[in-house]
């Protein structure tokens, strides 16, 4: 049997394109001992896969042109060939983009998904929950009555960290890019105000909603909507650095020159930390345990921006670029049976 798979056609410069990627078939195989055959049901496209796209060093290897991408994806067992998975299991793992995988058991792990639909497990109970989690919780550390900001607020990681840092007692600032956005983070996520970086002066923005200044940034942009944010930090405030979208695709030659932070960060005596979401694995079942509960109970609220067709892949990353997405950008591939 054949199925399609995505591969990574050229390295692009500056914003990818459709030459960027390729559809190949391949034949799917079969499963042998300790081994299952999985139909892909979801595919996840995130802002780092930017980063792999490139041939330079970096904390994940990059992808390898003419072989296909990889990421997070939600499958289903179809047949097992192990005693620890039986058939209609929901799984996810690190797999390659096509539609049926033969992988080691060890590969995946079985997920719950509180009778949602299995992309919860690429979303809020997959890596953008852990990372909001552990940004949050670990290093942003908010507090009863302390002001936290966070920049793209209505993204898959920026909706679960500001829902966490309310639960908390704080009060929460978004930084969106549209009036939809800016009435999903107030409306349905409880955020206390809603900044438009597209409607005038961030800074001045900043300054009117933040009184009292920030004592927590959740850095998901940079560029310069974390330019419009130092000069507001309280002492001892807490910047967790997620992401930095905004220059992921510069062109060649490109520099991303901006404001020079370390003025602000010796005035305000704060603590700015890059972080992994693997640095914590070893807290990885607190998570789950925390989100999950939350997630089921209707607590903690998500959105999902779901693209249909494996070939539609392409335009669903892209689309992160663009402004896109509201929570989560997925494809759904096939349905769960």
């Amino acid at each position: 049997m054949k199925q399609q798979q995505l591969i990574f056609n050229e390295r692009p410069n500056g914003l990818p394109n459709a030459s960027t990627f390729a559809i190949k078939e391949v034949e799917v195989g079969s499963p042998k001992q300790d081994q299952l055959l999985l139909k892909t049901l979801y595919i996840s496209v995130d802002p780092y896969m930017r980063g792999r796209m490139a041939d330079g060093p970096s904390y994940i290897s990059p992808f390898q042109i003419g072989e296909p991408l990889n990421g997070g994806v939600v499958g289903q067992v179809i047949t097992s060939e192990s005693d620890q998975f039986q058939q209609g299991d929901i799984v996810t793992g690190m797999l390659d983009f096509q539609e049926y995988h033969i992988v080691n058991a060890d590969q995946v792990r079985k997920v719950n998904t509180f009778g949602l639909r299995p992309s919860v497990a690429l979303g809020p109970l997959g890596m953008p929950g852990l990372t909001a989690y552990f940004g949050m919780m670990h290093i942003g550390e908010p507090k009863q009555g302390e002001t936290v900001v966070i920049s793209g607020a209505a993204g898959a990681v920026g909706q679960i960290a500001g829902q966490l840092a309310k639960r908390a007692g704080a009060r929460v600032i978004g930084i969106v890019g549209s009036e939809e956005k800016a009435a999903y983070v107030t409306e349905t996520l409880g955020y206390d105000h809603a900044i438009q970086y597209k409607h005038g002066d961030v800074h001045k923005q900043l300054k009117q909603a933040c009184p009292n200044g920030i004592d927590v940034y959740f850095e998901n942009v940079g560029g310069e909507i974390g330019d419009a944010v130092w000069p507001l930090l309280n002492a001892f405030a807490r910047i967790p650095v997620c992401g930095a979208i905004s220059s992921y695709n510069l062109k060649e030659g490109e520099r991303d020159i901006g404001v020079r932070v370390q003025t602000y960060l010796i005035k305000a005596r704060a603590k700015m930390q890059g972080f992994l979401v693997g640095d914590y694995t070893e807290h990885f079942k607190e998570a789950y345990e925390e989100l999950g509960k939350a997630i089921a109970s209707g607590e903690l609220k998500y959105e999902e921006t779901i693209r249909e067709g494996f070939e539609s892949i392409p335009d669903a990353f892209i689309g992160l670029f663009t402004g896109e997405n509201i929570g989560k950008q997925l494809v759904k591939v096939a349905e769960q049976e």
